[in-house]
């Protein structure tokens, strides 16, 4: 059973808390609950604030860049002070004096396997916050692997895109939405970025995260959410499980 609030806390959670959808056992949920945030560049830094605000319990963000003063602009943690810091103590700097009572656990260190392998199991939900495509894959081979949805992002230029991969549903995993869409490796430095496209995404996913933790997602695992920052238009496509994927298939070939 999750731990009863506090009366401050049902007092700070009191606009939340009213909406039925959520209630008193929604908000005592997500303060149990564990997060993890894998990057803590512009989709991290929206993630991750939304998260802690809203009163998730325990956050952990993994990272091992610095501050940069070419940050500033979209990773909306950070200030000018913090430039040379290691991305996830700034980070968890700001985010203690958003919510003090928000455990927030950090790692300086890329995301390599065994990092993740210990990681992973050990949350309730995972949030892929990271830029490049072997990291993308490595995190949804281990959350599929140890049985954890996942919420993967992706920003540049002016658009993003979002998806749920829940292991639980057997649904599609980012390896089927590689063999169907030539995925890129371009980064922002490359590309360039809209700030508030990747503000936008990040949010997102957070939202999602927070809704799955209470079981009223607001989108089906598998379904492929694009987003176009200069018509503010969404897309939705329905990704199907590739028959001979590594990942979700041969997962779901050895539960069974």
């Amino acid at each position: 059973m999750p731990k009863p609030l506090r009366y401050a806390q049902a007092l700070r959670y009191n606009r939340q808390i009213v909406l039925p959808q959520i209630d008193l056992e929604g908000q005592e949920r997500w303060q149990q609950a564990r997060v993890l945030v894998i990057g803590v560049g512009g989709l991290g830094c929206s993630a991750a604030q939304q998260l802690c605000s809203t009163g998730i319990g325990h956050l952990t963000l993994i990272d091992n860049d610095v501050v940069e003063t070419t940050n500033l602009p979209r990773q909306n943690l950070f200030a000018s002070h913090q430039v040379g810091m290691h991305k996830v103590h700034a980070a968890r700097d700001r985010l203690h004096a958003i919510n003090p009572e928000c455990t927030i656990q950090v790692v300086a260190s890329k995301a390599d396997t065994p990092l993740l392998d210990s990681q992973v199991p050990t949350h309730d939900i995972v949030l892929d916050c990271t830029d490049n495509l072997q990291s993308r894959n490595l995190i949804n081979e281990l959350c599929y692997k140890h049985k954890i949805p996942l919420v993967s992002g992706a920003a540049i230029r002016f658009e993003g895109q979002l998806m749920l991969i829940d292991p639980a549903q057997c649904s599609a995993c980012y390896t089927c939405l590689s063999q169907l869409i030539k995925q890129t490796d371009l980064s922002c430095t490359e590309a360039g970025i809209f700030a508030p496209v990747v503000n936008l995404i990040g949010l997102q996913q957070a939202h999602i995260a927070l809704m799955r933790l209470i079981d009223r997602s607001p989108t089906q695992a598998g379904l492929l959410h694009t987003y176009d920052g200069q018509t503010m238009q969404w897309t939705h496509f329905t990704i199907p499980s590739y028959q001979h994927c590594p990942v979700c298939q041969g997962n779901n070939n050895e539960s069974a």
